[in-house]
């Protein structure tokens, strides 16, 4: 099922190598497009760098594990891991100076609750956010078909969190030498968690990420998986396979161990954000309030080239048509 998604088509790359590649090239894109735009003397200083969005989208999806955490009525873990993945998608291809990662946090979170049938109303929703929850909604609703646009509208998300009960089933079943098996959940919960800080979800596969995590949560409790990797699941599939497994095993495990700490000077960096910010895209701005008039105004302008049209036809269509005409502007 997974081989033949959309993530794994589509979402899914060999390393972090290419996945640095890809925000290298929204980082730069988005400098060479508002270069303009910068203060006089400013130069390329004036936006964030690479390294910086990166810390930036860090820090953000820490708050959004928070939010996630904290929502009520609880969410289920793949609501939030499924949220992650979009969070992750959206800024391969787009810079948090174009979109502010606090926006497209909610946004990624709303919309994985309607994916995942994890059915909260707007208002049980915006309760959970802090602050103006009017202006919060209307951010959420005018960035969700953005949203999903910009992941292509590739919704559907394989979490390892199945492929983690399959796994412990198994173990129950087939490995003996492995006791209190339920004892691994919290410990194999902490370390998905933290996987969905680390781009592992776009590299490794849901089932090796699965497998990573119960063997962590198993050594934690000082008891060895070895055998029942190599042989019970493994066994059958050759050398080759196992060492392919144990190498992907061991580098989502190290991607876990090196996650780093949140950047210190984060509130320098939201500070600088909102300044190098696209403005069209800030809802506190001027240049955001004048497009969505520009919206508005087009839309009424096809509103009125749409209506006469119809008044025409229905002039025509009619053998008695003076009660129609009194009615069209043009005639008033």
């Amino acid at each position: 099922m997974f081989p033949k998604s959309t993530q794994a088509q589509f979402w899914m790359f060999e390393n972090e190598g290419d996945l640095n590649i890809l925000r290298s090239k929204t980082n730069v894109a988005y400098i060479e497009s508002h270069k303009n735009e910068a203060p006089a003397g400013a130069g390329d200083g004036h936006f964030l760098t690479e390294q910086d969005e990166a810390d930036v989208v860090f820090y953000f999806s820490v708050k959004m594990g928070e939010f996630c955490d904290k929502f009520k009525p609880p969410m289920p873990s793949y609501v939030k891991g499924t949220s992650s993945h979009y969070f992750k998608r959206f800024y391969l291809h787009n810079s948090v100076m174009n979109y502010h990662p606090k926006e497209i946090l909610v946004t990624a979170v709303y919309l994985a609750c309607k994916v995942e049938e994890f059915n909260v109303s707007m208002q049980q929703f915006i309760a959970n956010v802090q602050g103006n929850q009017e202006r919060a909604t209307k951010i959420i609703l005018n960035n969700e078909l953005l949203l999903m646009q910009e992941l292509q509208f590739h919704l559907t998300v394989h979490n390892p969190f199945r492929a983690v009960e399959g796994l412990l089933i198994d173990i129950k079943t087939r490995c003996d030498s492995v006791h209190s098996v339920d004892s691994f959940r919290p410990e194999i919960q902490t370390f998905l968690d933290s996987v969905f800080l680390t781009d592992a979800c776009m590299i490794y596969a849901p089932s090796q990420i699965a497998l990573a995590a119960v063997i962590h949560a198993a050594s934690r409790q000082k008891q060895n998986l070895d055998s029942y990797v190599t042989e019970s699941l493994f066994g059958e599939q050759g050398e080759e396979a196992i060492l392919h497994i144990i190498t992907c095993v061991r580098n989502i495990r190290v991607m876990v161990k090196n996650i780093p700490d949140p950047t210190p000077n984060i509130k320098t960096l939201c500070t600088r954000l909102e300044q190098c910010r696209n403005q069209d895209n800030n809802p506190d701005s001027l240049a955001y309030k004048r497009k969505l008039e520009e919206l508005v105004d087009e839309d009424d302008l096809l509103l009125e080239d749409h209506i006469p049209s119809k008044q025409a036809r229905l002039d025509s269509d009619s053998g008695d048509s003076s009660g129609v005409r009194a009615l069209s502007p043009r005639d008033a």
